[in-house]
């Protein structure tokens, strides 16, 4: 099994392999362009192909920045595409196209990987770690009524959290631009946030609001009218009739809850369907029925792989101060390390050691905790990492909890 790297003129071929390894049919063609594949970069796409030159492997990578917790942003790939068709599995090809870009990734000098896992059981054995999740919340409207908020403030006055401003409705093909900025600024402050580059916006390559199918926007204004969130959202005909939210956007806790109830008070929709909630968002919290919303959907979203221990573990910021000595196995690539990880005021000195481990872990466990969506003691207690002593999985929450969770909802 031979790996080759693609071209521009492979596209059509690239496609064809990876839909059939996944069983796909072509989709038609649409007007103005829109399929999702046409942001692949061929120049970071691989072919596994036989002895003859058949291609029966693919794999890909999207150039991305990833928002680290601190607010840091690191280069990332965002890998996808992969597939081997059912003809030629279990011989080493998956193995082999994954090997490969690792070391394609490694040579870029990135220190981070991504992806978004079709099962679960594939991509641990390569690395990977499940670092952000999200979940699907259901709310029925006559239930949906927002309590007022209770916390006051200092001169004893109930606090509102109120967003000043004001909402408008459009058509996503006419706000596109609108939509691109807002998203930009959002995902710079929201850790495990992945860029959405200009070209998937020009190409209308992804899930909507990105894609061709047609969408309303609420568009949110402050009181200078700059667009400062937006929630995407389309209503499904039938019974019960339900608005299908694809993503609320906002850097903003109070237009969040303005777009929110913007959208729960909207006439002639018996339900609102959220597609991406943070599984600790305040949103569930806001109803003046606690059980109004149901979570549907929750797992796993972002994977994280780790390149670079010490180049990972120096990028993102820290929130509390220590030192804690991590000894890192690496089986896939065989590799192995011991690192003393010390933090003062927020950055981290990551250099190796010989001390005495306070955590061996391998390095899909500790990409999982990463951004801070896992604590280590979940993980120690899962009997994946070994604590060495008893304060060990204490000392690790400390250090790699985060102010704000990690939430990633860009699909690739």
């Amino acid at each position: 099994m031979e790996i080759r790297p693609t071209t521009d003129e492979d596209l059509d071929v690239f496609v064809g392999t990876m839909l059939a390894a996944f069983g796909f049919h072509p989709e038609p063609q649409v007007d103005g362009g829109g399929q999702w594949w046409s942001a692949l970069e061929m120049d970071r796409c691989l072919f596994a192909v036989t002895a003859e030159g058949k291609p029966v492997g693919t794999a890909g990578a999207h150039s991305f920045e990833l928002t680290l917790p601190g607010g840091s942003l690191a280069p990332v790939s965002g890998v996808t595409a992969v597939g081997v068709l059912p003809s030629h599995r279990r011989r080493g090809a998956l193995g082999a196209l994954m090997r490969h870009q690792l070391a394609e990734l490694r040579a870029r000098g990135e220190f981070l990987s991504v992806l978004l896992a079709s099962e679960a059981v594939i991509y641990r054995r390569f690395g990977y770690g499940p670092a952000t999740y999200t979940a699907g919340l259901t709310v029925p409207r006559h239930r949906a009524a927002l309590a007022v908020p209770r916390a006051r403030g200092g001169d004893g006055a109930p606090g509102t959290g109120t967003a000043s401003g004001s909402t408008e409705v459009l058509r996503s093909g006419d706000c596109r631009e609108v939509l691109e900025e807002v998203y930009d600024r959002y995902r710079r402050s929201q850790p495990g946030a992945l860029s959405r580059p200009h070209r998937w916006w020009s190409l209308r390559a992804g899930q909507p609001p990105i894609a061709p199918a047609p969408r309303y926007v609420a568009v949110h204004r402050d009181a200078d009218g700059v667009a400062d969130g937006y929630a995407s959202y389309t209503i499904e005909p039938g019974a019960p009739r339900t608005m299908k939210v694809d993503e609320i956007i906002t850097a903003d806790d109070a237009v969040h809850t303005a777009l929110a109830r913007f959208l729960l008070e909207h006439d002639l929709v018996d339900r609102v369907s959220f597609k991406h909630v943070p599984v600790d968002h305040p949103l569930r919290w806001q109803f003046e029925d606690f059980r109004a919303g149901e979570v549907t959907g929750a797992g796993d979203w972002l994977w994280v792989r780790l390149l670079d221990v010490p180049g990972a573990l120096t990028a993102r910021g820290w929130c509390a101060d220590g030192e804690i000595v991590l000894d890192v196995e690496d089986p896939f690539l065989g590799e192995r390390s011991r690192h003393l990880l010390t933090v003062r005021d927020g950055k981290a000195d990551c250099a190796p050691t010989d001390r005495e481990p306070d955590l061996s872990l391998d390095v899909s466990d500790l990409a999982s905790v990463y951004l801070g969506g896992t604590a280590p003691s979940t993980l120690v207690r899962a009997g994946h990492i070994r604590a060495h002593h008893p304060g060990a999985a204490a000392l690790a929450d400390a250090l790699f909890r985060t102010e704000r969770s990690p939430h990633c909802l860009h699909w690739f």
